[in-house]
């Protein structure tokens, strides 16, 4: 009986479309006098957003602060995350971070886990009572504005889903998100002045800098929300982005008492962000024209609010389409994805949204905070790169012009530098239909703008040129020697030659000033891949061309020091600091020599030649990581907090000590990453860190994309079955990795099976995981030194 009633339950499950979970947690409940056990958790309930939900940097020990995720509503790769935001002003990019008091509003589009100031934040929502307020209210002296306190206490986030209680009106504020829309649902009290306030202007970053809004009926209003680099936004303004946000919302309660504000802003007056979160501009803001009873309204600070009066504890909704292509887009993304004003149905649609692509990896074992760990951070792996592609097929070009495809799903939000370590290997195990849409967007994006080139960190077709290397080859290169290929190659590669033309190593061999080292390895790595595809397409005189640059890291090696050193323009060294290797930003980014060092992962051998053997190499490497604090937190050695240090554990592999990869990925595991705010200890850079999480905690990781070869390490979970669903790419067959014997003292692996067959080898390729199968591996508390070891890495 219990079998059947379990098979019966996933037979529903899979009627309905919902996921069947695996799990060791099981509910159990008695069914004609016997008790019968079926899953009760799927893989979204175990999304806690509030993980790195923070910018705080006392907590992070560094400038960088910690994870700045947000913790509100979105879909898998959607366009829309309808989220609080609690801040406008400094390095904040989420427009979220967990410490502050007030929530501002709830804004509809936000970027995850990014430094540099951030963007979006765009038509942020508050309900209010009471008189208007037209601005945050930053400055006591100007008065109370429309934020509000609220109750932490009452603060709610799940996967699609976000609530709290707003204690200065007495409102509940629910979030929930489609796609391309999202929805609003606020519980009032008894009150003659309720209202729904927004502020058009707003901008994580800095503000929008024209704004337009047009009343639609007697429920409704739509318009545009122009976000240009005088704005700031993105880096300030240095990150160039210039967007324009399409919406299109409607009310629950029809509008009969409403109207829009609108400052004067003089031409002269800077709209960056220490300017206009400053007194003087919210000042600007107090003096705008109130309009009631409006048709259309332009102009460059833009507000727009909806009076009526509610009984206790009466609903309100609002919905929002949004589109970078048009109003009448918005306008059909609403209606297709929200044409009801069921909020529920739309978070439990959100929510299964979540349980499929979550479901791509089931996992037994471990702890409840592990598991939970271990989903919020494939969770954050799938909120980038997005879709900007409407229902319709349409999108923004890099011409600013409207493109139709029905070949690929334009995406946006390529933190190239960061996610092409572990974000972009693991959506080609799991989604590799949407690298293969990111690919093309890069790639029609350097033909629609006439730039010629690929951008290494492009957000919404802007070209921002943040950090340093040519990531968009690795990913491309990566790709295709994974046979993801449905991009057109001829543009791909004529692309990715400019590129290396315009910003790689060239004849000097290394780049000047003053950050030559990360600069010189980094395009070393990018000029190997291009070797590598050059010659799948027979290039035969590029792939030597391209070989031979990715040597050029030899020209900052400084054989008297034994380490890796900056020079002058004339080419001398520069001057040795007395911290030596562990200065930071010593010819480096956000790094110091002795973490940037290691980044030579295509040719790891010749690395350690230059360090003296492979025996010096492992006992500095073990120095590097006995020495880094039992925190994780930002240090000058294995500084997890930041991306030049994330293969390095690995690298034990690769020089016949694999017992070392065991343990120190399992201990980075288990200490770096917590059921917490502070729960990431560096910024989460558009998926990265967490998709390095959910990589090592399944026992495997990529040194060099681009080579196919995957890691294993030690598992955290005692079963991972991996599957990304049948597709152009895979054959939808599961692959499962089974830890015998599995603890936090066991991390060793004593001996292993692959398709149970004895397996010798410390890696496996990708085409062993997509395939399907099993890897068996045994697990003991003491290293077995035979295991793994390859001839040729000693």
């Amino acid at each position: 009986m219990k079998k059947i009633l379990v098979c019966l339950f996933s037979l529903v499950a899979i009627f309905i479309g919902l996921p069947v979970m695996v799990s060791a947690q099981l509910a159990v409940a008695k069914a004609g006098g016997q008790q019968v056990s079926f899953p009760t958790k799927y893989p979204a309930d175990y999304v806690n957003p509030f993980i790195g939900a923070s910018t705080n940097i006392a907590k992070a020990g560094a400038a960088h602060g910690l994870g700045k995720t947000f913790p509100g509503a979105a879909t898998p790769f959607g366009m829309v995350q309808v989220s609080p935001n609690t801040i406008t002003g400094g390095d904040n990019g989420s427009g979220y971070s967990y410490e502050h008091e007030y929530i501002e509003g709830f804004a509809f589009t936000q970027m995850s886990g990014i430094g540099w100031y951030g963007d979006l934040g765009n038509l942020l929502t508050t309900p209010t009572t009471g008189p208007l307020q037209i601005i945050a209210g930053r400055h006591a002296s100007l008065g109370k504005g429309y934020r509000s306190h609220y109750d932490k206490k009452s603060e709610t986030a799940n996967a699609g889903f976000y609530a709290a209680f707003l204690t200065d009106y007495g409102i509940r504020a629910e979030a929930t998100a489609a796609p391309h829309s999202g929805m609003l649902r606020f519980t009032y009290p008894a009150s003659q002045q309720s209202r729904i306030q927004m502020d058009l202007a707003r901008r994580v970053g800095g503000t929008a800098t024209e704004e337009f809004i047009r009343v639609s009926g007697k429920d409704a209003i739509n318009g545009w929300i122009k976000c240009t680099p005088d704005g700031g936004g993105w880096g300030n303004g240095d990150g160039k982005a210039d967007y324009t946000v399409f919406y299109y919302v409607r009310f629950s309660k029809p509008l009969k008492n409403y109207g829009a504000w609108s400052a004067a802003i003089p031409g002269k007056q800077s709209r960056k962000l220490e300017d206009i979160s400053s007194i003087h501009y919210d000042s600007l803001v107090m003096g705008a024209t109130i309009t009631r009873h409006f048709q259309e309204e332009k102009g460059k600070h833009l507000g727009f609010y909806t009076e009526f009066a509610t009984t206790e504890g009466e609903e309100v909704l609002m919905k929002v389409g949004i589109s970078f292509v048009s109003i009448e887009n918005a306008r059909q993304n609403l209606e297709k994805e929200i044409p009801e004003w069921d909020f529920n149905q739309v978070r439990k649609n959100a929510r299964d949204l979540w349980n499929k692509e979550l479901s791509k990896m089931k996992i037994s074992g471990g702890t409840a905070d592990q598991r939970t760990i271990f989903y919020t951070a494939l969770y954050h792996s799938m909120i980038d790169p997005r879709n900007t592609t409407d229902i319709n097929g349409q999108y923004m070009g890099g011409d600013h012009r409207v493109h139709q495809s029905a070949r690929f799903v334009k995406r946006s939000v390529f933190s190239g530098w960061d996610v092409f370590r572990s974000e972009f290997p693991l959506q080609t195990i799991l989604n590799p239909t949407v690298v293969n849409d990111m690919i093309n967007s890069l790639v029609t994006l350097a033909d629609e703008s006439n730039e010629q080139y690929l951008e290494r960190w492009e957000f919404l077709n802007a070209y921002s040129g943040c950090m340093i290397g040519n990531p968009a080859i690795v990913v491309i290169t990566d790709a295709w020697n994974k046979g993801i290929r449905n991009f057109d190659l001829a543009k791909a590669y004529q692309f990715a030659r400019h590129t290396e033309e315009k910003f790689g190593n060239g004849a000097s061999g290394f780049k000047i000033p003053s950050n030559d080292i990360s600069a010189t390895l980094e395009y070393a790595f990018s000029e190997w891949c291009m070797a590598q595809l050059a010659d799948s397409l027979n290039k035969k005189e590029d792939a030597l061309k391209y070989l031979e640059l990715s040597k050029s890291y030899l020209h900052v090696f400084d054989t008297a020091k034994g380490w890796f050193r900056p020079r002058k323009e004339d080419g001398s060294w520069r001057p040795w600091p007395a911290e030596g290797r562990l200065k930071q930003d010593y010819g480096t980014v956000e790094s110091n020599p002795y973490q940037q060092g290691w980044f030579i992962p295509f040719d790891v051998p010749a690395l350690a030649n230059l360090l003296g053997g492979p025996d010096k190499m492992v006992a500095d490497l073990n120095d590097f990581f006995e020495k880094t604090p039992k925190s994780f937190t930002w240090n000058n050695y294995y500084n997890h907090a930041n991306e030049p240090v994330h293969h390095v554990p690995f690298l034990f592999n690769k020089l016949g000590v694999p017992w070392l990869t065991q343990k120190w990925a399992r201990i980075v595991c288990e200490n770096a990453y917590s059921n917490t705010v502070e729960g990431l200890v560096g910024n989460d850079d558009v998926g990265q860190m967490s998709a390095w999480y959910v990589l090592a905690a399944s026992g495997l990781y990529t040194v060099c994309p681009g080579d196919n070869r995957f890691e294993i390490c030690s598992p955290v979970f005692d079963e991972i079955i991996i599957n990304g669903g049948k597709s152009a790419y895979a054959p939808g067959k599961p692959f499962r990795i089974v830890a015998r014997n599995n603890s936090p003292a066991n991390k060793y692996i004593q001996s292993a099976k692959l398709n149970g067959h004895v397996y010798n080898k410390c890696w496996l390729t990708y085409q062993d995981i997509i395939a399907g199968g099993e890897l068996e591996l045994e697990m003991g508390s003491q290293p077995m030194k035979t295991w793994g070891v390859e001839e040729t890495n000693r």
